[in-house]
């Protein structure tokens, strides 16, 4: 009897779960398509500012100002909740900037003037796509990292990226369907992307990776001086396949502008037998997206419980 009740109660609460993810998603989806009947400019300035406005409503910003707190001991409040809404704006947009990708991404690498996106490396778009050799990209949720995958696409650059869907199953569909129209090959990260990766790397093609996310069995790093854990799969992949790593990031600049940055090759940190270290390769990763996030700390979603804090708010 008691079995079965529990498994009611179970069956109940998915329920809930299922219904409150559709009516979420319902209204997010509904909002993005209204907006597709303004001007791009307008529509995405438009929910910048309710953003502003809504994001620090939610339990989130707690944990956004938190992480800042942390992070920037040094700056006041003020200085740390303006980086938060400048935070929710740069999601917003990131979201309207979807409905208007083909406005938006107006990139053409034999352009005499600069559109809305202009390239800084461009050279190294053109190295990997004659290099035949296999490579690494990684990035982070900064700016609209979104347009990295589309720059490539416009160079005939055939990147497999890895990317972690979002939460609501019904949200996460719609993105995926969107990404998969201009971003080419995707992979979800769940179990087995790994060796999806790892196959197209055997066979001469490139990865693209977002490095920037808490990953529970990581190796142990430090990230903005505090204890953090980071998924060790890209020095994993380095190693097996002996791979360059290039570090990509999105800037986001006045006026609907985005500048896409393409470093050159990072050195990989090895042991004195020659063998890539994994945890040094981690601690790498994370010194770069940190340069990233401090030149441009309203850019990043501070809102994800990357040094495990989240338990301590309550």
């Amino acid at each position: 009897m008691k079995h079965t009740l529990r498994m009611a109660l179970t069956r109940v609460v998915i329920a809930l779960n299922r219904a409150k993810d559709w009516l979420i998603a319902t209204l997010v989806l509904s909002l993005l398509k209204l907006i597709s009947f303004l001007p791009a400019d307008k529509a995405i300035g438009f929910v910048d500012r309710v953003a502003r406005r809504i994001g620090p409503m939610t339990s989130r910003h707690r944990l956004a100002l938190e992480n800042l707190k942390r992070a920037f001991p040094e700056k006041s409040p003020a200085e740390r909740e303006k980086i938060a809404r400048d935070m929710w704006g740069n999601m917003a947009r990131l979201a309207a900037e979807y409905v208007f990708l083909d406005q938006i991404f107006d990139f053409d690498p034999d352009a005499s003037e600069p559109g809305r996106i202009e390239v800084e490396g461009a050279e190294t778009f053109f190295e990997l796509r004659d290099g035949n050799r296999p490579f690494i990209v990684f990035t982070a949720h900064t700016g609209n990292f979104e347009l990295l995958p589309v720059a490539a696409a416009a160079y005939g650059l055939d990147v497999m990226a890895l990317f972690r869907p979002p939460n609501n199953p019904y949200i996460a569909r719609r993105v995926l369907a969107a990404r998969r129209t201009s971003m080419g090959h995707l992979v979800p990260s769940r179990a087995g992307a790994a060796f999806t990766l790892a196959r197209r790397l055997e066979v001469g093609g490139g990865v693209g990776v977002l490095v920037d996310q808490k990953f529970q069995k990581g190796s142990k790093t430090q990230f903005f001086g505090l204890e953090s854990q980071t998924n060790p799969l890209l020095a994993k992949l380095v190693r097996q396949f002996e791979c360059e790593v290039y570090p990509a990031r999105s800037i986001r600049l006045p006026g609907g502008r985005h500048r896409l940055v393409v470093e050159p090759a990072v050195t990989i940190p090895r042991k004195p037998d020659g063998v890539v270290d994994v945890q040094a390769t981690a601690q790498l990763l994370n010194d770069k997206v940190e340069s990233w996030v401090r030149e441009y700390p309203g850019q990043w979603q501070w809102f994800h419980d990357r040094w495990n804090i989240k338990h301590t708010l309550k």
